[in-house]
C-alpha cells in the first residue's frame, strides 16, 4: 500500500483517485506528494519519497535538481488547465483593446442619474472608451504548447492572423496547429509584426527576462502584451520604461508586483490579474485528477508520463512482478542489474530501459518473485539510486 501527502486545496476528484487505489494519508514519511503552490525545499524529501504531483504546469516551486539527484519523479499537468488559461488570455487581449474597464468604471459614477438623464451621459462619453476589434490583428503565441496551440486555434476562428514560435515544439502540438498559422523562425521576426504578443513559456534560466529592453526594441510600435505564464519572464521595469514610450501600448499580466500596481493606480495602461489563469473549477479538477492518475500510475506500474525530469517510459505488463529501478545514467548499469537477476536464475518477462540527462530508469517484468536478497543486491550496485517491487 502506497502513501501520499497533500499540500494546498486539492481537488476531491484527484484524491478519490488515490484513495480509489487503497493508497492512504502518511504526513510524515509519504511515497507521494500532490501540490498546486506550495513552495517545496530539499528538507521535504523525507526517505520514502518516490515522486511528486504538480497539479499544474509551471514547477518553479520544486527543487526539480535535488529531486532528481535524489531518484525523485516530479510530475505536472501540462494542457490540464489549457482551456482556462486560453479563455483568460481572450479577455486579457479584450480588455486591452475595448476600454472595457474604464467603461465600466466610469458607468458606476452615474448612480442616482434619472434614466433619460443616465442615457445622456452615456451617449456623450462612450466616445472615450472606444476601442478596436480583434478580428483582423495579428497575435504573436510564444510558445506552442498546450495552450500556445489551443490559443492558436481559437485565435484563428475569431478572425485574427497568427504567428508562432516555438524552436522546442514537439510533434504533438505541431499537429494541434491550425494550418494558417505562420511559423516565425526568430522571436524578433514576431514581435515586430504581431498586434498582440502572447506569452507561454516555463520560467527557467532560458527564459528569465526574456522580454527585456533588448527584445521591446524589436516590438511593433503601440503592441500590446499578455503574460499568463511565469513572472519572471518579463523584466517589469523595462516594460514600464516601454509604456512611457508607448513602444506597447498596453500590458496584461497575471503577476502583479510593487511597481506594476502603482503604475496601474495612475495610469491605464497596466491590467492586473490575481493569478487567475487556471483558477476555474473545472481546470482545478483537470489537473488534480491528471496528477493523481500519473501518481497513481507510477507507484502502481512504473509509468512516466508527462514528467518534468525523468524520461516518459511504460511497459505492458507481461507478469506478476515488476521491478521499478532508478540509477544514474552511467555505462553498464543494465549489464550489472540484470546480471544480479540472473544469478538468482530468475528470468525477465519483459523490460525497457529509458534515460534523460544524467538518470535512467527500468521497468524489468519478473517471471518468479525477487527474493528481498536480490533487491538488495541491485540496490548495492553503484549509482543505484532506487529499487522497489510493484506486484
Amino acid at each position: 500500500m502506497y502513501t501520499y501527502k497533500i499540500f494546498n486545496n486539492i481537488a476531491d476528484d484527484g484524491i478519490s483517485i488515490l484513495k480509489n487505489n487503497e493508497f492512504r494519508t502518511d504526513e510524515i514519511d509519504p511515497d507521494s506528494l500532490l501540490l498546486r503552490s506550495q513552495v517545496l525545499t530539499a528538507d521535504d524529501f523525507n526517505s520514502s519519497l518516490k515522486c511528486i504531483g504538480r497539479a499544474g504546469a509551471g514547477t518553479n516551486n520544486i527543487p526539480v535538481q535535488e529531486a532528481t539527484e535524489k531518484g525523485v519523479v516530479v510530475f505536472n499537468t501540462p494542457g490540464a488547465n489549457a482551456n482556462a488559461v486560453k479563455e483568460l488570455v481572450v479577455c486579457g487581449m479584450l480588455l486591452a483593446s475595448r476600454g472595457i474597464i474604464q467603461g465600466s468604471a466610469y458607468a458606476k459614477t452615474l448612480s442616482g442619474q434619472e434614466t433619460s438623464e443616465l442615457n445622456k451621459s452615456m451617449e456623450a462619453q462612450k466616445k472615450n472608451f472606444k476601442g478596436s476589434e480583434l478580428k483582423g490583428k495579428t497575435l504573436g503565441i510564444v510558445g506552442l504548447g498546450a495552450i500556445g496551440s489551443l490559443l492558436a486555434q481559437t485565435a484563428e476562428i475569431m478572425g485574427m492572423k497568427i504567428i508562432g514560435y516555438d524552436p522546442h515544439i514537439s510533434i504533438d502540438a505541431a499537429w494541434r496547429l491550425p494550418k494558417e498559422v505562420e511559423k516565425a523562425e526568430t522571436l524578433e521576426y514576431l514581435l515586430s509584426n504581431s498586434d498582440y504578443i502572447s506569452l507561454h513559456v516555463p520560467l527557467i534560466d532560458a527564459t528569465k527576462d526574456m522580454i527585456s529592453k533588448e527584445t521591446l526594441k524589436h516590438f511593433k510600435q503601440g503592441s500590446k502584451l499578455i503574460n499568463l505564464s511565469r513572472g519572471g519572464i518579463v523584466n517589469n521595469k523595462d516594460i514600464i520604461e516601454a509604456l512611457d514610450n508607448n513602444k506597447i501600448s498596453t500590458f496584461v499580466t497575471d503577476f502583479p508586483t510593487p511597481e506594476l500596481v502603482e503604475r496601474s493606480s495612475k495610469l491605464q495602461d497596466v491590467i492586473l490579474l490575481p493569478h487567475l489563469g487556471a483558477s476555474t473549477k473545472e481546470a482545478e479538477i483537470n489537473c488534480a485528477v491528471m496528477a493523481a492518475d500519473q501518481v497513481s500510475n507510477f507507484l502502481n506500474n512504473g509509468v512516466i508520463i508527462n514528467s518534468v525530469n525523468f524520461p516518459s517510459i511504460r511497459l505492458e505488463r507481461t507478469a506478476e512482478y515488476r521491478l521499478v529501478i532508478v540509477n544514474k545514467n552511467e555505462p553498464g548499469m543494465i549489464g550489472k542489474i540484470t546480471d544480479e537477476i540472473g544469478f538468482k536464475n530468475i528470468n525477465i518477462a519483459d523490460m525497457t530501459h529509458k534515460s534523460r540527462d544524467s538518470i535512467g530508469i527500468n521497468l524489468i517484468d519478473l517471471e518468479n518473485q525477487p527474493s528481498e536478497e536480490l533487491i538488495n543486491n541491485i540496490k548495492n550496485i553503484d549509482h543505484v539510486l532506487s529499487v522497489r517491487l510493484c506486484s
